[in-house]
C-alpha cells in the first residue's frame, strides 16, 4: 500500500492534553489569516502567530505540525468563501462561470497572499472546502454539456486565467500597501520614465497615448472582463461543436 503524503488532512488528529491551553484550530486559522492579510506570506511565522494568539508556539504546534500544515488549513478556509452557483439549465452555465470567476478574483483581492501560496500548498486540494467547491464547479461545467474530463479542463482554464490576472493585481495591491501610494500616484510617478523608454517603440508610444485619458479606477475591471469573456467565448465555441 502506497504511503500517504504528509498533510494536515492525512495526519491522525491528536487528542487534547490537559496541560495545553484552550486554543482551537479555528482560532489559529483566523489569527493566521489576519496576519497574512496585514503583512503578507513572508511575514507569517509560527512564533509571530503564537504572539498574536497570546500563546506559546508549542500550543500552536499541538494543532499544526509546521507552517506548511498551517497554510493548508488557511487556504482551505479561504476557499470556503468561493461562491459557485448551482445551475440546472445548460443555458445558464456562462453566467455561473462568470459569477464564480468574479468570486475567486474577489477572494484574491481580499487576501493578496493567496495567489502566491497556491503553488506551494500541495495536497491542500483534498481539504473539505476545496473538495466541496471543486465538486460544485465540475457540476456547473458538466451541466453546460462538457464531459467530466472536459469539465475539469474547462474549469481549470477559467481558473488559470483568473489566477493569472488576479495574481498580478495582488502583487500591485501588495506593493501599493507597502508604499502607501494610490494607483494614480504610482502611475503618475512611473509614467515619465515609461514614456522615455518607449521613444523608439511606436506601438508602445501609441498605447500610452491611448490610455492617457483612461479611468485607472476601472482599468483592471475592464481588462478582467475582456479576458474572461474571450475565454468563455472559446468554451462556448467548443460546446457548440459537441452538440
Amino acid at each position: 500500500m502506497a504511503e500517504e503524503p504528509d498533510s494536515v488532512w492525512t495526519r491522525p488528529k491528536r487528542g487534547r492534553r490537559r496541560e495545553q491551553p484552550a486554543l482551537s484550530q479555528e482560532q489559529i486559522v483566523a489569527a493566521a489569516i489576519k496576519l497574512l492579510d496585514a503583512d503578507g506570506l513572508d511575514a507569517l511565522s509560527m512564533r509571530k502567530l503564537g504572539a498574536e494568539l497570546g500563546a506559546v508556539a508549542t500550543a500552536v504546534y499541538w494543532h499544526v505540525a509546521n507552517k506548511d500544515e498551517l497554510l493548508e488549513l488557511v487556504v482551505d478556509h479561504v476557499y470556503g468563501e468561493l461562491e459557485v452557483p448551482t445551475i440546472t439549465d445548460a443555458s445558464a452555465w456562462r453566467d455561473g462561470a462568470i459569477a464564480s470567476a468574479i468570486s475567486l478574483r474577489g477572494i484574491i483581492q481580499r487576501h493578496p497572499w493567496l495567489a502566491a501560496t497556491l503553488a506551494d500548498v500541495g495536497v491542500t486540494f483534498i481539504g473539505p472546502n476545496l473538495m466541496a467547491v471543486s465538486d460544485r464547479i465540475l457540476a456547473l461545467y458538466e451541466t453546460a454539456g462538457f464531459s467530466t474530463i472536459e469539465a475539469d479542463q474547462a474549469s481549470k482554464t477559467v481558473i488559470g486565467f483568473v489566477l493569472g490576472i488576479a495574481g498580478n493585481e495582488a502583487a500591485t495591491l501588495t506593493k501599493l500597501a507597502r508604499t502607501g501610494e494610490t494607483v494614480e500616484q504610482w502611475v503618475a510617478k512611473a509614467m515619465p520614465a515609461a514614456e522615455r523608454a518607449a521613444q523608439n517603440h511606436p506601438r508602445m508610444r501609441a498605447l500610452y497615448a491611448a490610455y492617457a485619458d483612461y479611468d485607472l479606477n476601472t482599468a483592471d475591471d475592464d481588462t478582467f472582463t475582456y479576458g474572461l469573456d474571450r475565454v468563455l467565448d472559446g468554451l462556448e465555441l467548443r460546446l457548440s461543436r459537441l452538440t
